[in-house]
């Protein structure tokens, strides 16, 4: 009797796992874009082992194989809907090093949970609570549990199968080009992960053209230096002809009388403003950073070293102040910036009597610190901003009377409120573009400002409407000489790491 019991505690761990590896396939065909069935064996063996992996690890812990199987499932069918919900708003499948989300939609539930959809969110929350429920109540309590032929025995032979399948997988080198939807279309879901959990564990190969760099001789006096990465800055009027153009007024002024403007091709769309601004403080291209392209920071809170437009500055003798409306916990940059060379951080903390501007600290307050910054700093500053008033989802906000009659000179198509309320912090960030300029303008010494968009918005039902742009964003390079001479404007495109480099030229501080 207690042999056919242990046997037939085996048997449900291995068909509970069979089972787990069938609904995983089931749930891989719900993912956007959908991996295909005809794959490299390698890459289904890595497929199958971390299901096996996975439910034995849980029957191990739980005592339930069935449970255990639904948890497993229940897991998946989470990660697809992210994922899901990831490429409708950002046009990017999820990856490995997106797991940062799940702790962050904690902290943070605002900036996360609502691009999912708050009614999915709950409804997967408690799909995933009643599975509990269910699995703990429905399935009976652990039977030969630790017995070598029973349940212990189904989980250490579902073990060895899981690592032998993963062994399998690890041997073989099949190229990753670290472009998500293409490595998803090729590998599978799961099996891209795994590879860019590999991947990641390599440090980056990028180094940044700040290392050894040598300023120009006679630079006398060094110039303030205020970079502004917009939160969603593009010239969105080229969107929609109706949209009234004067809503970048200040903007189109400053840009006529720039050094230098143009579009800047960034590696981010929708969000992931770590990756431009990452880019712009270490000129480094995104495509050197391998698996790091995603989250470079991580990189760095492991131990990665890299130079940096704020540590040249810092050398050759300018304080170097981050101002961002926000926690500095936020993309762990309390720790990253320090090692880039930031001589302090003044976050949300700084703005405790700043006014709110739906929901986010309004772009005027944050031209105003930067003004009392420079106001109390006789020597050369560098003052990186990081705004946050653009920042979505723009969906949670709802258009003010005369929105309309202000921002258009012609009505958009229904469903476009997110574009109404972008115009409304677009305007914001015009207004700080002359608050900026009117400061550095009344500077004792030269001063330049770099202002350049992160990303474009996130606004998907607006593109349904209008058509997706590319990504491309705007960036000017101004400097109170040039203004006051009314000197020609250039026009170039770059690329985002080539930004900082390029703006040090124009303002004469290298060569």
């Amino acid at each position: 009797m207690a042999a056919e019991v242990s046997g037939a505690a085996f048997l449900a761990v291995i068909a509970a796992a069979l089972l787990t590896l069938l609904l995983s396939v089931a749930i891989e065909s719900l993912i956007t874009p959908r991996p295909p069935l005809a794959r490299p064996w390698p890459e289904w063996g890595v497929h199958a082992g971390l299901c096996f992996v996975a439910h034995a690890a849980l029957t191990l812990l739980l005592g339930r194989p069935w449970f255990a199987a639904v948890l497993v499932s229940a897991f998946l069918l989470m990660l697809a809907l992210v994922n899901n919900a990831k490429v409708k708003a950002l046009r990017e499948p999820f990856v490995f090093q997106d797991y940062e989300y799940f702790t962050d939609a904690i902290r943070h539930p605002r900036l996360y949970i609502p691009f999912m959809g708050v009614v999915k969110f709950l409804l997967a929350t408690a799909g995933f609570v009643f599975a509990i429920g269910i699995g703990l109540w429905g399935e009976a309590a652990p039977v030969a549990r630790f017995a070598w032929a029973g349940q212990l025995g189904g989980v250490l032979v579902s073990l060895a199968a899981g690592a032998a399948l993963l062994m399998y997988g690890a041997c073989a080198a099949l190229p990753v080009t670290m472009q998500p939807e293409r490595d998803i279309e090729t590998l599978g879901f799961l099996a891209s992960l795994w590879r860019y959990a590999g991947a990641a564990r390599k440090a980056p190969d990028g180094v940044s053209p700040f290392a050894g760099l040598k300023p120009a001789p006679d630079v006398n006096p060094l110039p303030h230096l205020v970079a502004v990465q917009s939160e969603s800055f593009f010239d969105v009027r080229a969107l929609y002809a109706g949209i009234d153009p004067a809503i970048l007024s200040e903007y189109d002024r400053l840009k006529h009388d720039a050094a230098l403007h143009g579009k800047l091709t960034v590696p981010a769309w929708g969000a992931n403003t770590v990756r431009t601004e990452f880019a712009f403080l270490t000129g480094i291209d995104a495509a050197e950073l391998g698996a790091h392209r995603f989250n470079p920071y991580r990189a760095m809170t492991a131990g990665w070293e890299v130079a940096s437009l704020t540590a040249f500055l810092k050398r050759i003798g300018y304080r170097t102040v981050c101002v961002h409306p926000y926690p500095a916990s936020f993309y762990q940059r309390h720790r990253v910036f320090p090692r880039l060379g930031f001589d302090a951080f003044l976050d949300i903390a700084f703005f405790e009597n700043a006014a709110q501007f739906k929901p986010y600290v309004g772009d005027e307050a944050v031209a105003a610190k930067v003004a009392s910054i420079l106001d109390q700093d006789s020597g050369p500053m560098f003052v990186f901003v990081i705004t946050m008033e653009n920042h979505g989802p723009l969906h949670l906000e709802t258009p003010e009377p005369g929105e309309i009659q202000r921002f258009y000179s012609e009505p958009p198509p229904s469903g476009c409120n997110d574009l109404t309320i972008y115009l409304r912090h677009l305007d914001n960030a015009d207004r700080m573009v002359a608050s900026l300029r009117r400061t550095l303008a009344q500077c004792d010494r030269p001063a330049g400002l770099c202002w350049y968009g992160d990303h474009v918005p996130t606004m998907p039902a607006v593109y349904q409407t209008f058509g997706v742009p590319e990504g491309a964003v705007e960036f000017v390079l101004w400097d109170n000489r040039q203004g006051a001479q009314g000197g020609e404007s250039r026009q170039r495109d770059l690329d985002a790491h080539q930004l900082s480099r390029i703006w040090l030229q124009t303002m004469g501080i290298i060569a």
